[in-house]
């Protein structure tokens, strides 16, 4: 009896460290996610746009754990695509939030990968695109969207700010 007593007893004592290592990993990941995304906020206009268009991007630090931005897309002067997008922290989470116009809830993707000046946003069950990456490199701002065999890069530079 002393034996089944002690031999249950390690099995449990074996579940319950694994069960702590698998959570110090989750956390570990966890941390990796940022609490900023300080490099981004500014105005943007894409460089590698169709000559007869203009592409900009706005973004604006909201809170702590939110950042708003305004894409969109000029022929002469028509606007002829607009979205609102955000990053926004949920619980433990950072989110990518796409709102085209004319639409009633964002399409959401999830922060998966991260380092300082860079991300990758990830959403597998959207059609296109289902990744989304952004990448600061001084003043240059360079965005890819890509999945189901598809990718559009968007190379960005920062304009200079008014002052009144």
């Amino acid at each position: 009896m002393k034996k089944i007593i002690f031999t249950v007893l390690i099995i449990c004592l074996n579940i319950s460290c694994r069960s702590k290592a698998s959570l110090n990993t989750a956390a570990e990941n966890q941390s990796s996610i940022p609490e900023s995304f300080d490099w981004l906020p500014g105005n943007w206009q894409r460089v590698n746009e169709a000559p007869d268009k203009q592409t900009y991007e706005r973004w604006v630090k909201t809170g702590n754990k939110e950042y708003t931005g305004f894409g969109y897309t000029l022929k002469n002067t028509d606007t002829i695509w607009q979205e609102d997008i955000k990053l926004v922290k949920h619980d433990s989470t950072w989110n990518f939030e796409v709102t085209g116009k004319g639409e009633d809830q964002p399409t959401i993707f999830r922060i998966k990968n991260f380092e300082p000046g860079r991300f990758n946003a990830e959403n597998q069950a959207n059609e296109f695109p289902k990744n989304i990456t952004y990448s600061k490199n001084g003043d240059k701002l360079h965005a890819v969207i890509s999945g189901g065999g598809e990718q559009i890069q968007f190379d960005f530079t920062r304009l200079k700010e008014i002052n009144n």
